[in-house]
């Protein structure tokens, strides 16, 4: 009926009215401020280009240069690495053996003198080995050791010998180096700590264990370490194959002083200032048709060089 208003939605309540009754406690007025520039795609967290940028920081964070990846190395994998570090006396934390692999003598002594030095011993399958070892040959056995202990420059020019590596990249190379120094009795290494591989789990690998008895110092800038062992009385020699003098041509009486021997790069040799520190520049001598041989080999050469000069020139006799 028309005019009625106890009909039911008839009349609005006055508590239901839609909008402020009273005020809006200024929140009208603060939404007409602006709310400053756009923040940039990637400061949006959700945006796709935050996420990409996230990511990348992620990736960055987890890449390490030479000398960090050295000092951060902690297993050493192969079984004459790993025996040559156990009879060396190397501290270490945990023997990784692979289950039923095919045992052989090195296999067993290395497992008798971890038991004789209390090491714990770790028997894990075959896959695990190989992720620990990120695909390298570990033969089967994996030792967890601590970070490598860097010998100062006065632990290292202690003898007539001494190699000094100008940015060596390769690990294998400063092994097989290594390795070579060891058996021509060298005193030790040095390595700059930048533009360097330092002593990685490749490297001891490689030098079959002579990194165990073999000091290696870190210098920071290897120009004036050579510059000051020259002070000390030793004469340093670098190979460089377009030196103007043949390794074979060189004076008796020279070789038989104190010498550093500097290897440089696998591709682009001694650098700049350290080819000017040396005293002398020589080349190895070779075939027309070969350009230029592995960093190790003639790194290996050259010491046996020095070594036969040595033990048949008049100083000998």
């Amino acid at each position: 009926m028309a005019g009625n208003s106890q009909r039911r939605g008839a009349m609005r309540n006055p508590g239901s009215k839609k909008g402020a009754t009273v005020g809006s406690g200024g929140q009208r007025r603060k939404a007409l401020k602006g709310k400053g520039p756009t923040p940039k795609a990637t400061e949006r967290p959700h945006h796709p280009a935050a996420r990409k940028k996230r990511a990348a920081e992620k990736r960055s964070s987890t890449k390490r240069g030479p000398a960090d990846r050295a000092a951060r190395s902690s297993t050493l994998m192969g079984r004459n690495a790993v025996l040559e570090a156990l009879r060396a006396g190397i501290p270490a934390t945990a023997l990784h053996v692979q289950a039923r692999a095919d045992a052989d003598d090195r296999w067993r002594e290395a497992l008798r003198i971890a038991v004789h030095r209390q090491i714990p011993i770790l028997e894990v399958p075959r896959m695990e080995l190989d992720r620990m070892s990120d695909g390298g040959v570990h033969q089967g056995l994996m030792l967890t050791v601590p970070p490598f202990a860097y010998a100062d420059d006065s632990e290292v020019l202690t003898g007539d010998l001494v190699i000094a590596l100008d940015g060596i990249n390769d690990p294998r190379n400063l092994g097989a180096i290594a390795r070579s120094a060891a058996a021509f009795g060298a005193s030790g290494l040095i390595l700059p700590s930048r533009r360097s591989v330092g002593v990685t789990a490749s490297s001891w690998k490689a030098s079959a264990g002579a990194l165990a008895r073999l000091p290696v110092s870190q210098v920071t800038n290897l120009t004036r370490t050579l510059e000051s062992a020259k002070r000390a009385g030793f004469i340093t020699i670098g190979l460089a194959g377009d030196a103007p003098l043949d390794l074979s041509e060189m004076r008796t009486d020279v070789l038989s002083e104190p010498i550093i021997l500097v290897v440089g790069s696998e591709g682009a040799g001694l650098s700049r200032l350290v080819a000017q520190t040396c005293d002398w520049l020589v080349r190895i001598p070779m075939g027309e048709k070969t350009e230029s041989l592995n960093a190790a080999v003639a790194a290996s050469i050259a010491m046996y060089a020095i070594a036969h000069s040595r033990a048949t020139g008049p100083a000998a006799k």
